[in-house]
C-alpha cells in the first residue's frame, strides 16, 4: 500500500510543481510522477534533518518541503529532458 501512496503523492506533487513552474514543461506524465516521487522523498529527508517530519496534527512543514523538493526536481528534470531530447523550451 505504501507504493500506491508514493505514486499518488508523486503524481499530485508533480502536477502541482508543473503548475507552479512558469512556462510549458516538456516532460511526459510518467516522468512527472517519478520526479514528484523523488521530490517527495527529498522533502521528507529535509524534514527529518530539520526535525519536523513527525508533528502532532497536519505536518505542514513536511508537506511544504515535499512540494519545494518536487518543484526543484521537476524543474531540473524538465531542463535535462529538454536538453537530451534537443527540444527548445516554449515560454
Amino acid at each position: 500500500m505504501s507504493w500506491l501512496w508514493a505514486i499518488i503523492v508523486g503524481l499530485v506533487l508533480g502536477l502541482i510543481a508543473k503548475a507552479i513552474i512558469p512556462g510549458k514543461q516538456q516532460i511526459p506524465l510518467w516522468l512527472t510522477t517519478v520526479f514528484g516521487i523523488v521530490g517527495s522523498v527529498l522533502g521528507n529527508w529535509l524534514a527529518t534533518k530539520f526535525g519536523i517530519n513527525e508533528t502532532k496534527g497536519i505536518d505542514w512543514g513536511r508537506h511544504l518541503l515535499q512540494l519545494a523538493g518536487a518543484v526543484v526536481i521537476v524543474g531540473l528534470g524538465d531542463a535535462m529532458y529538454a536538453a537530451v531530447r534537443g527540444n527548445k523550451r516554449h515560454t
